[in-house]
């Protein structure tokens, strides 16, 4: 039995289609994942990175619109997020923008980043040095 040209035709096209969808996420993916600006792979499943005996955890800082509706979205997304409204820090806050800490140390750490670098307002996250 062959089949018809018509469902060969369908079956093409369902092909073609999933092999697109699957090119759009993997680039979207990268675009989230180019945000942050430092390697996910240097740390363990608990968000600590270093040598055995000098486990130790990474701070990380961005910028987000200065208000209450912002932080709430940020804050269901990292518990362990602290807001340094007024403070530039290194990534460079402007003055309608709220600076942002969180830290690797947290359960899904990897998941908590993806997510907020996949916010549009989110323009990078760093690592963040303190002085």
């Amino acid at each position: 039995m062959s089949a018809s040209p018509r469902l060969l035709a369908l079956i093409i096209s369902a092909c073609l289609l999933c092999c697109s969808c699957g090119k759009q996420n993997t680039a979207a993916e990268s675009d989230v994942s180019n945000k942050i600006t430092f390697d996910l792979e240097q740390f363990n499943e608990e968000g600590l990175r270093g040598p055995p005996d000098g486990l130790v955890a990474l701070d990380y800082e961005f910028c987000i619109p200065d208000t209450e509706k912002h932080k709430q979205q940020v804050r269901s997304i990292d518990l362990t997020v602290r807001f340094m409204c007024g403070s530039r820090g290194r990534i460079g806050c402007d003055s309608t923008e709220c600076l942002c800490v969180g830290s690797t140390h947290q359960e899904n750490f990897r998941q908590v980043l993806l997510q907020l670098a996949a916010l549009d307002y989110i323009e990078r996250i760093d690592w963040c040095v303190w002085e």
